[in-house]
Parts: C-alpha cells; sequence; structure tokens
C-alpha cells in the first residue's frame, strides 16, 4: 500500500461540487504542487486556486488535507472539492496522476481504511450498501451498522462460541478431575440460544432485504385487467402499451418508482392464460418466474367482468404463495360490477380504478413497505454476510452431536469452524483474493 492513490469520488454527470480525493504517503506533496501552497494545515478547508503541470489555471476549489492517521484510510489524505462537471474534475486527476498517483480501483479507498484498521468488514458492507439504499428505512439500518451494531453481534457470538470450547478443551485435558456434572448441559442452552438467534436474523433479513435493494413488486392477472394501465398510473406516464386487445403485453416490463419512502421495483407481467401464440407463452412463463422472484404480490382482477376460470388461476397461484406479501384489488370500480368476490373475499380486496385513481392501492403499499421495514431487530445485508452466519449455524448443529456421545475432539472441531465463519463476517481469515473480490464490487472514489 505504499502506492498513493486518486479517483474521482462523485459520481458522472453536471453537478455543483465535484470530489477528487487522493490518498498515500505522496498526497501532501502532490496537493503542494498543485496548488503552489507549501503549508497546508490539517483538517483546514483552504480556498486556493488548482494548477496543471504547465502552470495553466484549473479552478478555484477548497482542498482539505487529513493527516496520517486520522483519516478515513488511516493514511495522509487530501480532498479537492472542485467546480462540477466532468472536465474539471478529470483535469485535476489528471494533474495529480501525472505527479505519481495512480488511478484507484473500486473499493481501494475503503480496503485501505480496513487494512489499516480504520473500519471492519461490516463496516465497509454497510458504507457500500448505504450508496444503494432504496429505502429510509435502509439508510436507518445501515447507519446502525456503520456504528457497530452488526460487529457487536460478531463479538458477542464469537465471545459465546469460545465459552463453550473452552469448556470443552478443559474437559479433554482434565478429563480425570471433578468437572460440574450440569456442563454439558450449560453448553447446549448456550448453543441453542445461538441458533435459534441467528435463525431470526437471517429470517429477518430475507424478510426485509427490499430495504436494501427496493421492494420488488409484481403485478398479476388474467388480460385486459389494467395491469399496464396500473403500472402507468404509478410511473405517471405511458410505460406500456393499453389496448383492447388480450395479449397486448407480451413480456414483463420492470420501471422503479418511489412508494412513500421507499424505491421498489415494480413489474407488469404479461396476462395469464391459455395460448397457442408462441411469443405469448414465453412473455406468460416469465410472468412466473417474475412471480417467484417477487417480494409483494398484486393480483388484479377486473369488477366489471364476471368472475371466470382464468380468475380462478390467478386465485390458486395466490393460494400457493404463503411466503409471499399478497395484494388483492378489483379495477374498473367505476363501472357496474359483475364479479363474484366470494373466492376472493380472505384477501381483503380493494377496489380501485384507471379514472377515479389508484391512491387506496398505493397506501395500502406504503402501509406494507413500512410494516416491513418496522423494528429494530438487527439485519444481514449482503448474501456474504447470510452464508457466514449460515454456515456457522451448521457446524454449530454438528457439533451437538458429538457433543452429546462425549466425543468432545469432534464437538471442538466443528465449533472452531463456527468460530472461523462467524468471525469472517467482521474479520475474514483469508486476506487478498476474498479482500479483492469484496471491495471490487464498490464504486471508483470510495
Amino acid at each position: 500500500m505504499s502506492e498513493t492513490i486518486a479517483a474521482i469520488a462523485t459520481a458522472h454527470g453536471v453537478s455543483s461540487i465535484s470530489i477528487i480525493r487522493v490518498s498515500g504517503g505522496d498526497a501532501l506533496s502532490i496537493a503542494q504542487r498543485v496548488s503552489r501552497q507549501e503549508k497546508i494545515l490539517p483538517r483546514y478547508a483552504h480556498l486556493t486556486s488548482l494548477y496543471n503541470a504547465e502552470e495553466a489555471l484549473i479552478d478555484q476549489a477548497i482542498m482539505i488535507y487529513f493527516a496520517s492517521p486520522n483519516s478515513f484510510t488511516g493514511e495522509d489524505i487530501v480532498e479537492f472539492q472542485c467546480h462540477g462537471g466532468m472536465i474539471v474534475a478529470e483535469e485535476i486527476l489528471a494533474t495529480v496522476l501525472s505527479y505519481g498517483a495512480r488511478l484507484a480501483e473500486p473499493g481501494e479507498f475503503s480496503k485501505r481504511a480496513f487494512l489499516n484498521g480504520k473500519i471492519d468488514l461490516t463496516e465497509a458492507e454497510a458504507i457500500s450498501k448505504l450508496i444503494e439504499a432504496k429505502s429510509l428505512d435502509a439508510a436507518k439500518v445501515l447507519a446502525r451498522q456503520m456504528k457497530g451494531e452488526l460487529r457487536e453481534f460478531v463479538d458477542e457470538s464469537r465471545d459465546a462460541l469460545l465459552r463453550s470450547l473452552a469448556y470443552s478443551e478443559v474437559m479433554i485435558d482434565y478429563a480425570e478431575e471433578d468437572i460440574p456434572e450440569d456442563i454439558l448441559e450449560s453448553i447446549n442452552r448456550q448453543l441453542d440460544a445461538l441458533i435459534d438467534q441467528i435463525t431470526r436474523i437471517v429470517d429477518a433479513s430475507h424478510r426485509r432485504r427490499g430495504l436494501i435493494e427496493g421492494f420488488k413488486v409484481a403485478i398479476i392477472g388474467k388480460p385486459n385487467v389494467g395491469k399496464s394501465s396500473l403500472l402507468n398510473a404509478l410511473l405517471s406516464y405511458d410505460r406500456a402499451i393499453v389496448s383492447d386487445i388480450a395479449g397486448t403485453t407480451r413480456d414483463t416490463i420492470e420501471e422503479q418508482v418511489r412508494v412513500g419512502s421507499h424505491i421498489i421495483r415494480l413489474v407488469d407481467t404479461a396476462g395469464i392464460r391459455e395460448s397457442e401464440d408462441t411469443i405469448e407463452k414465453i412473455g406468460i412463463e416469465r410472468s412466473l418466474s417474475s412471480i417467484e422472484d417477487a417480494d409483494v404480490i398484486i393480483a388484479l382482477f377486473d369488477s366489471s367482468r364476471p368472475f371466470d376460470d382464468e380468475d380462478e388461476k390467478i386465485v390458486s397461484m395466490l393460494e400457493n404463495l404463503e411466503e409471499k406479501h399478497l395484494i388483492v384489488a378489483l379495477n374498473k370500480s367505476d363501472l357496474e360490477k359483475s364479479l363474484d368476490t366470494s373466492r376472493l373475499a380472505a384477501y381483503d380486496p380493494i377496489e380501485v380504478s384507471a379514472q377515479k385513481g389508484f391512491i387506496r392501492l398505493t397506501d395500502k403499499m406504503e402501509a406494507l413497505f413500512d410494516s416491513i421495514g418496522a423494528g429494530e431487530e438487527l439485519m444481514l445485508v449482503s448474501a456474504r454476510q447470510i452464508e457466514a452466519v449460515r454456515y456457522a449455524k451448521s457446524a454449530i448443529e454438528e457439533a451437538k452431536v458429538p457433543l452429546q456421545s462425549g466425543e468432545l475432539e469432534f464437538f471442538s472441531y466443528h465449533l472452531q469452524e463456527a468460530v472461523k465463519a462467524i468471525s469472517s463476517i467482521s474479520k475474514p481469515y483469508d486476506s487478498e483474493e476474498i479482500l479483492d473480490k469484496m471491495f471490487g464490487e464498490f464504486c471508483l472514489g470510495k
């Protein structure tokens, strides 16, 4: 990590301010050359002119120096806050690179912060996910994780496992000594409590994953019930073609829309029915796939038409979606009602209309998303974290088997595997390859 790295830390595009970040042993000397200033005070906002290698003025900008180790990466850091737009920022970056820095790799600033002990992996992943957060609730969860909430769980779980492991090692080393009779029962209670806690955390993390990624909402129904009209209304523009011809929508259409404080991924699916049309059949298959992937299903029925076999097929699908959040809506409620709703009564359907608006539906969606996001329970924010605690849980369950028969060497082996798995959430045992893969998913300049 002896090299000095630099990158533009703000997103591409037109903006008021762009930030160029430089980190490493030569950051201060490079800043002195770019600004033509010898004395640069730490943590002081310097309003200064910036020049390129040909002595030509680039911009007048704010320059801030963070001296090692009191910086994000633990190294000397200089940030140039220049006028927005990529031309100025790229010229400053090019000048910095010409003075000996190299372009940072994605996530390299955060990687250096981790390797220098400024953050652990739970904080690093929270930083990465906070940039992608799709709801206010997600931002709150990630803010708590950046403050060490997940690290505390890891440390407490690791300590509990190490206590059990210590008991086991004592019993192995001093088998002939008197060991309290209730020690095995105490170890079992500790491990059972940890298994229960891990199970709750994993279940809650799956249930609330839409807070981070954006809840995926699939609109389903038979042809011509108004799915595309609903999509267009929620987006406030005509994204999907609307017509009276059954089967107009032949493929899934996915768009993002804000509902309350949540950004959701809304999917309009092809009408589900029996069809001999090859293209339409492919669209229907994709609709079924979207239903499997969705967090929330909006089942739309046409209240102006009699209940038929195609409606029955939709209801049968809903009955097999016990783990999904379901919302049933009766569209075209402004027309004369002909639909027998007895098969839908269990779902507490709401009446909506493209003519009168879908406010009741959006209100129900917002309340649903808020209820999912409510609560203070710990949440795992990445597949890596979930896999680690799952493996730890599996290792603990495997350890309990030899514990019952007194095979303490095997018990200790499985428990050590659990310790490694749970510890890897914050500080992995394997370093360079895992870290490169993990931090490589970050955006440039982080």
